[in-house]
């Protein structure tokens, strides 16, 4: 395995430049903040940008625990990659990681400023320190669970090689995580009362909806709906209609990965 290691000062845009710089040098896996990465795919690991505290996420990016170095070194060996890159805020931390999962040495290192100006570092590092945002390189959908609750918007990225070069798409998740500034919170189960109910409004075919019962599993909710429909509308499809809109909604509204609604129609109402 070839060993590549891509550093910069944190807030600089190693994550949002990493799949471009491993497209470039021909590498297709990625170790950032304790992800294996192949593509657009989480292969193993959790996002060390989960963890409630900075020293928390500094333990964790290193795979200090024995059980997150047995996890990944049982995933390298699964996938057996031909390459590797290694994302660190210093060539002190890739070091770390190298001698943490027993990797072969250092081929080559890529440091931020060969592939970025100061005035794109300066703006990452800005954006960062006002608004709390970090980027995990890989699609929404593959950490939306791990990250539900926390405000997380998908990014799609559209760049060309060159002359000749085939066209590079990439698509990013920029999450704040809670240890940035917000603090713990929670989300009152009447606010998903109250979106069910403002979607109800806008479809003529439900007159209201009576109950509403949230749990929260960690990685996502699981909500129960009960509805009385107005009469002459084909019920199977309102539910299925009305479920699908409450779920895009909620998750919209407050970054919280829904695992399941069930929705139960318990009356007709006739004018």
């Amino acid at each position: 395995m070839k060993v590549y290691a891509f550093v910069g000062p944190s807030g600089t845009g190693k994550s949002y430049r990493a799949q471009l710089v491993a497209s470039e040098n021909n590498i297709h896996y990625i170790i950032d903040d304790g992800l294996l990465i192949n593509e657009n795919e989480v292969l193993a690991g959790t996002s060390a940008k989960k963890a409630p505290t900075k020293i928390e996420t500094v333990r964790h990016a290193l795979f200090i625990e024995e059980k997150e170095q047995a996890e990944m070194k049982k995933a390298l060996k699964k996938y057996k990659p031909d390459s590797l890159l290694i994302l660190g805020t210093s060539d002190k931390m890739v070091e770390k990681i190298i001698e943490s999962l027993e990797l072969p040495k250092l081929q080559k290192t890529i440091y931020i400023t060969d592939v970025a100006t100061e005035e794109e570092m300066e703006k990452a590092r800005n954006i960062r320190v006002t608004q709390g945002k970090h980027v995990i390189p890989v699609p929404t959908f593959e950490i939306k669970k791990d990250f539900s609750g926390y405000i997380l918007d998908p990014l799609q990225i559209f760049k060309s090689k060159g002359n000749g070069g085939n066209p590079y798409i990439s698509e990013k998740s920029i999450i704040r995580p809670t240890f940035s500034y917000l603090g713990n919170f929670t989300i009152s189960d009447s606010v998903f009362r109250q979106i069910a109910e403002r979607v109800a409004k806008k479809m003529p075919e439900i007159y209201e909806v009576t109950r509403t019962r949230v749990e929260n599993y960690g990685d996502g909710i699981s909500i129960y709906m009960e509805a009385i429909l107005n009469y002459g509308h084909n019920i199977i499809e309102v539910l299925q209609t009305f479920k699908t809109k409450v779920k895009k909604e909620i998750e919209k509204q407050t970054t919280m990965n829904v695992i399941k609604v069930d929705l139960v129609a318990k009356g007709i109402h006739m004018d």
